[in-house]
């Protein structure tokens, strides 16, 4: 399935932003020394980012690729949650976040207010199944 076959279904009510490029998300994984998971790296191409529901479900935002880096040092991740790379969240309390403690990077959540690991909730093994999982919630 090509890749905007695999995201058009779930951003009919998404602001996306423009997509990346893949020379980007390169750059940005050699600069920072990550690997993004891929379909999250798929969807960056779709778009970079956005705001909306998703689906029928969840009102979420998704930040930027050139955003994730800032984001992640203003909200002190590595001081208060070491091993999570936030990417978005829920416009609310909770940010999204893949666990880079464990080799699959399965994406969590996490309370930006007292932030820790203790804290963390399991959400789903890949982006898509996060994806389908938002569209399925409401918030």
């Amino acid at each position: 399935m090509n890749t905007l076959m695999k995201f058009t279904h779930f951003v009919a009510k998404f602001h996306c932003n423009e997509p990346a490029n893949a020379a980007l998300i390169q750059q940005f994984e050699k600069e920072n020394e990550i690997i993004l998971p891929k379909e999250y790296a798929d969807f960056l191409c779709f778009a970079n980012g956005g705001e909306g529901f998703i689906g029928d479900g969840a009102y979420i935002i998704l930040w930027k690729l050139e955003d994730l880096i800032k984001l992640n040092l203003a909200y002190q991740v590595t001081k208060y949650a070491n091993g999570l790379f936030l990417f978005g969240s829920d416009g609310g309390g909770e940010a999204f976040a893949f666990d880079l403690r464990v080799p699959t990077k399965p994406i969590i959540s996490v309370p930006f207010i007292g932030m820790s690991l203790n804290d963390v909730r399991a959400i789903a093994n890949t982006f898509a199944l996060f994806l389908d999982k938002m569209a399925l919630t409401t918030n």
